[in-house]
């Protein structure tokens, strides 16, 4: 990959918000002009996924027009090609890997949406925690520039798990993936059917949770050598190898349990229509 003076000094400026972010939407909103600069794009436009409406909201734009971005929720999702098949994907995805450009130009969703704020050569990036869709990145631009190559895909791709992870890492801060009650019915469970001990079971419950070793020191109010300990003794006592294996079977426990078994404890993946192949070649 290769980045000029401009991409470099972006990416570095990307990376920084990354690692300081503290708010999320601040975040998404911040990342706009530096991704573009990184890019060399034109407009940008962030969401969220609410799992809650299966509605897109809680948006970030740069050039585009917020009417514009009314329309698409009222009328224009409804007749969109790209938006769904490119979130289905999970990875940086073109436009153009979905519809060929020659296919996409004769659609109403180009001509009378996209067209409207010149957006002719599209990449989005959707990023996800626990299944669940937790921000994206719509990065366009306009037909004179070309498309984006691979060197351009590279540095996306560069970004993507950094986003992902402070998005992530945002998200459990201001909204726990488990209610502090379900946490503690979860913890009398694994006290019950597994001889963990209080604090063993609090912190296999922060696990299931999606709550990283840091985060987890920070709710129980001790240190990282005291987390590891306690989930070491948990690894032990329910024959786990690693914290993939320790939320699987505290999944499994809490499902045989009949008042919790209904408990939502991991978001389920947020439906979305069928794939759609593309209709010619993939253009790069």
């Amino acid at each position: 990959m290769h980045l000029n003076t401009s991409q470099t000094r972006a990416l570095g400026d990307v990376m920084r918000l990354l690692a300081e972010a503290t708010d999320a939407d601040a975040l998404r909103g911040d990342l706009a002009l530096p991704m573009l600069d990184l890019l060399q794009a034109d407009t940008y436009v962030s969401f969220t996924w609410n799992t809650a409406t299966h509605r897109f909201d809680r948006v970030k734009a740069v050039n585009m027009s917020l009417d514009n971005l009314r329309t698409w929720d009222e009328y224009y999702r409804f007749v969109d090609p790209l938006t769904f098949p490119m979130m289905e994907r999970r990875h940086p995805t073109l436009a153009t890997q979905i519809l060929c450009q020659s296919d996409l130009s004769r659609t109403e969703f180009f001509n009378d949406f996209l067209a409207r704020d010149h957006m002719h050569w599209g990449v989005n990036l959707y990023v996800f925690s626990q299944g669940a869709c937790t921000g994206d990145m719509r990065i366009w631009r306009q037909r004179e520039r070309g498309n984006f190559d691979a060197n351009e895909i590279d540095a996306l791709r560069l970004v993507e798990p950094a986003f992902a992870a402070a998005l992530a890492r945002l998200r459990w801060e201001s909204e726990p993936l488990m209610s502090p009650v379900a946490c503690e019915s979860v913890t009398e469970l694994l006290q019950r059917k597994s001889a963990l001990s209080m604090r063993e079971a609090e912190a296999a419950s922060l696990v299931l949770s999606g709550c990283p070793d840091k985060l987890i020191a920070k709710r129980m109010a001790v240190g990282l050598p005291t987390v590891r300990f306690h989930l070491a003794n948990a690894f032990r006592k329910l024959r786990v190898e690693n914290r993939t294996q320790l939320a699987a079977r505290v999944q499994a426990l809490v499902s045989d349990a009949p008042a919790l078994g209904a408990t939502a404890l991991v978001p389920p993946a947020s439906p979305l229509p069928p794939t759609h192949s593309p209709q010619c070649p993939a253009a790069a």
